[in-house]
Protein backbone atom coordinates (compact mmCIF):
# COMPACT_ATOMS: atom_id res chain seq x y z
CA UNK A 1 0.00 0.00 0.00
CA UNK A 2 2.85 2.63 0.46
CA UNK A 3 4.01 2.12 -2.84
CA UNK A 4 0.35 3.11 -3.95
CA UNK A 5 0.81 5.62 -1.68
CA UNK A 6 4.35 7.28 -3.01
CA UNK A 7 3.25 7.06 -6.31
CA UNK A 8 -0.11 9.24 -5.69
CA UNK A 9 1.99 11.79 -3.96
CA UNK A 10 4.47 11.77 -7.23
CA UNK A 11 1.93 11.99 -9.32
CA UNK A 12 0.24 14.87 -7.18
CA UNK A 13 3.39 16.85 -6.72
CA UNK A 14 4.73 16.46 -10.31
CA UNK A 15 1.50 15.90 -12.83
CA UNK A 16 1.48 19.70 -13.89
CA UNK A 17 5.36 19.23 -15.20
CA UNK A 18 4.45 16.64 -17.16
CA UNK A 19 1.76 18.22 -18.62
CA UNK A 20 4.26 21.09 -19.57
CA UNK A 21 6.79 18.68 -20.93
CA UNK A 22 3.87 16.75 -23.35
CA UNK A 23 2.86 20.09 -24.52
CA UNK A 24 6.10 21.37 -25.27
CA UNK A 25 7.17 18.05 -27.24
CA UNK A 26 3.95 18.14 -29.22
CA UNK A 27 4.48 21.50 -29.95
CA UNK A 28 8.41 21.28 -30.59
CA UNK A 29 7.24 18.49 -33.53
CA UNK A 30 4.14 20.52 -34.97
CA UNK A 31 6.92 23.47 -35.46
CA UNK A 32 9.73 21.30 -36.70
CA UNK A 33 7.34 20.48 -39.51
CA UNK A 34 5.01 23.13 -40.19
CA UNK A 35 7.59 26.24 -38.59
CA UNK A 36 4.75 27.44 -36.72
CA UNK A 37 3.14 26.76 -33.24
CA UNK A 38 -0.05 26.96 -33.42
CA UNK A 39 -2.76 28.77 -31.68
CA UNK A 40 -4.92 25.42 -29.97
CA UNK A 41 -1.79 24.89 -28.29
CA UNK A 42 -1.08 27.92 -26.82
CA UNK A 43 -3.98 29.92 -25.93
CA UNK A 44 -5.39 26.37 -24.22
CA UNK A 45 -2.20 26.18 -22.68
CA UNK A 46 -2.07 29.59 -20.78
CA UNK A 47 -5.56 29.30 -19.74
CA UNK A 48 -5.18 26.25 -17.96
CA UNK A 49 -1.89 26.99 -16.51
CA UNK A 50 -4.20 30.29 -14.44
CA UNK A 51 -6.63 27.76 -14.16
CA UNK A 52 -4.31 25.14 -12.77
CA UNK A 53 -2.92 28.39 -10.27
CA UNK A 54 -5.83 29.14 -8.75
CA UNK A 55 -7.64 25.89 -8.16
CA UNK A 56 -4.60 23.06 -8.01
CA UNK A 57 -1.61 24.32 -6.87
CA UNK A 58 0.07 24.66 -3.57
CA UNK A 59 -0.89 28.70 -3.65
CA UNK A 60 -4.78 28.23 -4.75
CA UNK A 61 -6.89 31.44 -5.08
CA UNK A 62 -5.95 34.71 -6.00
CA UNK A 63 -2.56 34.19 -4.59
CA UNK A 64 -1.64 31.04 -7.01
CA UNK A 65 -3.66 33.07 -10.29
CA UNK A 66 -1.02 36.22 -9.33
CA UNK A 67 2.01 33.79 -9.78
CA UNK A 68 0.51 32.47 -13.12
CA UNK A 69 -0.01 36.15 -14.29
CA UNK A 70 3.51 37.07 -13.20
CA UNK A 71 4.90 33.62 -15.00
CA UNK A 72 2.80 34.79 -18.16
CA UNK A 73 4.35 38.15 -18.23
CA UNK A 74 7.65 36.71 -17.81
CA UNK A 75 7.22 34.46 -20.74
CA UNK A 76 6.18 37.10 -22.74
CA UNK A 77 8.29 39.40 -21.75
CA UNK A 78 11.84 37.08 -22.63
CA UNK A 79 10.49 36.69 -26.33
CA UNK A 80 8.59 39.69 -27.48
CA UNK A 81 11.40 42.02 -28.24
CA UNK A 82 12.87 39.11 -30.53
CA UNK A 83 8.83 38.70 -31.88
CA UNK A 84 8.56 42.82 -32.51
CA UNK A 85 11.87 42.95 -34.41
CA UNK A 86 10.29 39.99 -36.57
CA UNK A 87 13.49 37.41 -35.20
CA UNK A 88 10.63 34.62 -34.16
CA UNK A 89 7.04 33.64 -34.60
CA UNK A 90 4.20 34.98 -32.09
CA UNK A 91 3.23 30.80 -31.07
CA UNK A 92 7.18 30.53 -29.80
CA UNK A 93 5.84 34.01 -27.28
CA UNK A 94 2.87 32.04 -26.32
CA UNK A 95 4.34 28.65 -25.77
CA UNK A 96 6.94 30.39 -23.42
CA UNK A 97 3.65 32.77 -21.91
CA UNK A 98 2.39 29.04 -21.97
CA UNK A 99 5.69 28.03 -19.71
CA UNK A 100 5.01 30.94 -17.47
CA UNK A 101 1.36 30.57 -16.44
CA UNK A 102 1.54 26.56 -15.60
CA UNK A 103 5.12 27.25 -14.02
CA UNK A 104 5.56 30.95 -13.14
CA UNK A 105 8.11 33.52 -13.30
CA UNK A 106 11.29 32.11 -12.01
CA UNK A 107 11.41 28.66 -13.30
CA UNK A 108 10.03 30.51 -16.34
CA UNK A 109 13.03 32.73 -16.65
CA UNK A 110 15.56 29.91 -15.67
CA UNK A 111 14.06 27.84 -18.64
CA UNK A 112 14.17 30.58 -21.07
CA UNK A 113 18.21 31.07 -20.59
CA UNK A 114 18.45 27.72 -20.65
CA UNK A 115 16.72 27.73 -24.24
CA UNK A 116 18.82 30.37 -25.47
CA UNK A 117 21.67 28.52 -25.09
CA UNK A 118 19.92 25.32 -26.91
CA UNK A 119 18.67 27.59 -29.24
CA UNK A 120 22.34 28.91 -30.37
CA UNK A 121 24.22 25.90 -30.08
CA UNK A 122 21.68 24.64 -32.81
CA UNK A 123 21.52 27.43 -34.71
CA UNK A 124 25.97 27.14 -35.01
CA UNK A 125 25.22 23.37 -36.11
CA UNK A 126 22.77 24.35 -38.42
CA UNK A 127 25.03 26.53 -40.13
CA UNK A 128 27.80 24.54 -39.62
CA UNK A 129 25.64 21.52 -41.22
CA UNK A 130 24.58 23.85 -44.01
CA UNK A 131 27.83 24.45 -44.33
CA UNK A 132 27.07 28.53 -45.11
CA UNK A 133 29.29 29.80 -42.04
CA UNK A 134 30.29 33.04 -44.18
CA UNK A 135 26.31 33.45 -45.77
CA UNK A 136 25.06 33.60 -41.70
CA UNK A 137 27.86 35.40 -40.06
CA UNK A 138 27.90 37.81 -42.86
CA UNK A 139 23.37 37.80 -41.68
CA UNK A 140 23.96 38.09 -38.31
CA UNK A 141 26.37 41.23 -38.55
CA UNK A 142 23.81 42.79 -40.64
CA UNK A 143 21.24 42.19 -38.56
CA UNK A 144 22.94 43.34 -35.10
CA UNK A 145 23.94 46.64 -37.35
CA UNK A 146 20.16 46.87 -38.47
CA UNK A 147 19.19 46.54 -34.52
CA UNK A 148 21.77 49.40 -33.40
CA UNK A 149 21.36 51.86 -35.94
CA UNK A 150 17.74 51.43 -37.11
CA UNK A 151 16.25 51.29 -33.81
CA UNK A 152 12.21 51.33 -34.50
CA UNK A 153 10.82 48.00 -33.73
CA UNK A 154 8.15 47.99 -36.66
CA UNK A 155 10.98 49.04 -39.61
CA UNK A 156 13.03 46.06 -38.40
CA UNK A 157 9.71 44.07 -38.46
CA UNK A 158 9.25 45.30 -42.22
CA UNK A 159 13.37 44.36 -42.82
CA UNK A 160 12.91 40.70 -41.13
CA UNK A 161 9.81 40.18 -43.31
CA UNK A 162 11.47 41.05 -46.41
CA UNK A 163 14.34 38.96 -45.65
CA UNK A 164 12.65 36.06 -44.01
CA UNK A 165 12.72 33.99 -47.46
CA UNK A 166 16.18 34.16 -47.73
CA UNK A 167 17.16 32.69 -44.59
CA UNK A 168 17.41 29.22 -43.03
CA UNK A 169 15.25 29.51 -40.18
CA UNK A 170 15.52 27.74 -36.94
CA UNK A 171 11.70 26.41 -35.82
CA UNK A 172 12.16 28.24 -32.23
CA UNK A 173 9.89 25.88 -30.26
CA UNK A 174 12.52 22.93 -30.78
CA UNK A 175 14.99 24.66 -28.76
CA UNK A 176 12.11 25.92 -26.27
CA UNK A 177 11.22 22.10 -25.62
CA UNK A 178 14.43 20.58 -25.32
CA UNK A 179 15.96 23.59 -22.66
CA UNK A 180 13.03 23.93 -21.03
CA UNK A 181 12.63 20.13 -20.63
CA UNK A 182 16.28 19.98 -19.65
CA UNK A 183 15.70 22.77 -17.42
CA UNK A 184 13.08 20.60 -15.59
CA UNK A 185 14.79 17.15 -15.40
CA UNK A 186 18.22 18.84 -14.30
CA UNK A 187 16.60 20.55 -11.08
CA UNK A 188 14.78 16.99 -10.41
CA UNK A 189 11.43 18.11 -11.13
CA UNK A 190 9.70 15.53 -13.07
CA UNK A 191 10.81 12.99 -10.55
Amino acid sequence: MSEYNELISWFADTWHVWVVTITLIVAAVIDGLQLKVPNWITYPMILTGWAYSVFLSPYPGWEGLWFSLVGTAVGLAVLLPAYAIGGMGAGDVKLMAGVGAWMWGTVTFYAFAVTTIVGAVMAVVMVLWTKSWDKHKAQFWGIVNEIVTVKDPEKLAEIAAERKPRMFLLPYGIPMAIGTIGYFAWHGMQL
